[in-house]
């Protein structure tokens, strides 16, 4: 027996007395409340493909491609970035879920999105896709002045063409256009509960994504029906036993609530929340990716699987290749999301960057504090741009009197009539005259980058699958790959976790006798500093500089973890480098790009 009924109506629910239209539409306050309900587990889905790029010029196909990749990575190998969706009309969107099909990738899970037709769905078969979005518009605004229909037309056509994607083994994903305007009780609920018959009936999931398509949704326990975020999902849990698994929440930034509208979803029942990267969308945008997983950590806890690091190279490859613009205060991925122009607060950060600092931003986002000049910035807001920029051996305090030269200098410019911001360039050239004893020779900068190469070198060849099994044969074809492929590498060799040497000495045919005279198969290495200093912190490791038994020469080791697929430590690979040989090589390169 049906527990909600379908009202149909002869003329359109407007819902006047919260949505005057010549008005700002009206919060309505009730004295009953709904508690919070968090599900054991919850996710994100990502738009980026269909509403986010909507929003703007279509996207270039290897820019798709590369934003799937970035999801991927960003989400994690448990995949909390679950799903994606994108439109299937052309065949330029066919051709880019076939090449995103074939990356072979778990997570986000490609999904379609099609219009409440039954020919939509003959596309999404062909595509062999396990599950589909489907526009189910369920406000009055859509039903009668859109599609020019009633409630009980629009309604069953909507079931009718669920009832076929369901039959033929294909997840039914319906997004409930307009929500926050529709009426609840007469439409909503007597819908959802012909889902989940249609669900229970034929055994596959019928999920329900709540679209807040205009932003009216609000965040408050305390609020009425249909705005509130809270009391929808309630609704549904409660009066039809929704799972929170198939509840999934959709939003726009109309109102500015779009992200807090998200988690307040999850905080309230809802499994998953959909977003896009950078929010992206339609008109506002829809909830930013990058800031629901800062929510979704700070609910659930630190996953150390999802890559946050990554976000500020996902921000900017958006910027640079794609040509969208991000407001430099956005936060979390803005230019100067974490920059401070105020002195006192510079004072602040110089004696503590968590004063001023909203969490360690360089460790989370890869994105170090920064401070931007001004007249107001001080001489605090000079030593700590000072610190932060030039890396000096010693801290520089604000005391300094050169930092005070420094600053009577920028005064001067404001006092004639400046109007800008000193920029980073003007504040190098400030500190090299001023303080030319902080900046780096070409020696050190050559170092610096050799340096910073090898040990990406050496990491990059501990990843090898080859590698990370630890069968010896195999590592040993990877250490002579090395040797033949890069003549800067004299030596190389690996042991297990004991520190036991499981190879021999691979090195360069001109040393190839001699080498076997330092170490061999079945030494332990374990009072070597190339394999003690990792031991203490896992990181990959330089050692101090020594002259080559082998060839004379100034040399050094670069020495790195081996984890085998469940990420456990099992072994160090270990790099001899001839330092003039690979800094050689580190400029030829350089003068290459």
């Amino acid at each position: 027996m049906e527990k909600f009924r379908l009202i149909n109506v002869e003329k359109p629910n407007l819902l006047r007395d919260t949505f005057a239209y010549t008005t700002v539409p009206k919060i309505k306050i009730e004295n009953k409340i709904v508690l919070p309900d968090v599900p054991e587990k919850i996710w994100i889905t990502d738009t980026t493909f269909r509403d986010g790029q909507q929003s703007m010029a279509p996207f270039k196909q290897e820019h798709i491609v590369q934003l799937y990749k970035y999801l991927n990575e960003l989400g994690g190998k448990n995949g909390l970035i679950r799903q994606t969706e994108f439109f299937l009309y052309s065949e330029r969107d066919k051709k880019i879920v076939e090449e995103c099909k074939n990356l072979g990738l778990e997570f986000p899970e490609i999904t379609s999105w099609m219009r409440a037709k039954k020919e939509d769905f003959e596309i999404v078969k062909s595509m062999e896709l396990k599950e589909t979005g489907i526009l189910t518009s369920v406000s009055d605004y859509h039903i009668y002045m859109k599609l020019k229909k009633d409630r009980k037309t629009v309604i069953n056509e909507y079931l009718d063409v669920v009832r076929t994607v369901v039959e033929n083994g294909v997840v039914a994903r319906c997004h409930l256009e307009d929500i926050t305007r529709a009426d609840f009780y007469g439409v909503v609920l007597p819908f959802v509960e012909g889902l989940m018959k249609i669900s229970k009936e034929s055994g596959v999931d019928v999920k329900i994504r709540l679209c807040d398509t205009m932003g009216y949704g609000l965040p408050f326990p305390g609020t009425a029906i249909p705005r509130s975020v809270p009391k929808m999902i309630e609704l549904l849990k409660s009066e039809l036993g929704v799972p929170a698994k198939l509840i999934e929440w959709h939003g726009h930034n109309d109102f500015h609530k779009v992200l807090v509208n998200g988690t307040a979803a999850w905080m309230y029942g809802a499994a998953a929340v959909n977003g896009t990267l950078a929010g992206i969308g339609e008109r506002t945008g829809n909830p930013p990716i990058e800031a629901l997983i800062m929510d979704y950590m700070s609910i659930k806890g630190y996953d150390e699987t999802i890559n946050t690091k990554i976000i500020t190279e996902i921000a900017e490859f958006m910027q640079k290749d794609m040509g969208i613009s991000i407001s430099r205060r956005y936060p979390f991925i803005g230019k100067d999301f974490n920059v401070t122009r105020a002195g006192i607060h510079a004072d602040g950060l110089n004696k503590n960057q968590e004063i001023y600092n909203i969490f360690d931003t360089e460790k989370i986002l890869d994105r170090p504090l920064k401070v931007s000049i001004t007249d107001k910035s001080g001489v605090a807001g000079i030593s700590h741009w000072i610190n932060s920029n030039l890396d000096p051996k010693e801290e520089i305090s604000k005391k300094h009197p050169k930092v005070t030269k420094m600053y009577k200098w920028i005064q001067k410019q404001y006092n004639e009539g400046r109007t800008t911001s000193i920029s980073d360039d003007e504040m190098f050239k400030l500190s090299r005259n001023y303080m030319p004893e902080l900046f780096k020779t070409e020696f050190e900068k050559i170092e610096q980058r050799t340096l910073k190469e090898v040990k990406e070198l050496t990491e990059k060849y501990a990843k090898r699958k080859e590698i990370r099994t630890m069968q010896k044969t195999n590592i040993c074809s990877v250490l002579k790959e090395i040797i033949g492929e890069h003549e800067f590498v004299q030596m190389a060799y690996a042991t297990d976790e004991n520190g036991i040497q499981i190879t021999e000495n691979i090195a360069q045919p001109y040393i190839e006798k001699k080498s076997n005279e330092i170490s061999k198969k079945g030494d332990n290495r374990t009072d070597r500093p190339w394999f003690s200093n990792v031991l203490k912190d896992g990181k990959t490791h330089k050692t101090e500089y020594y002259i080559s038994q082998t060839t004379g020469k100034l040399c050094f080791t670069v020495s790195t973890a081996i984890l085998n697929d469940n990420e456990e430590f099992v072994g160090i690979l270990a790099l001899d480098f001839n330092f003039n040989n690979t800094a050689s090589a580190t400029e030829e390169e350089k003068e290459e790009i």
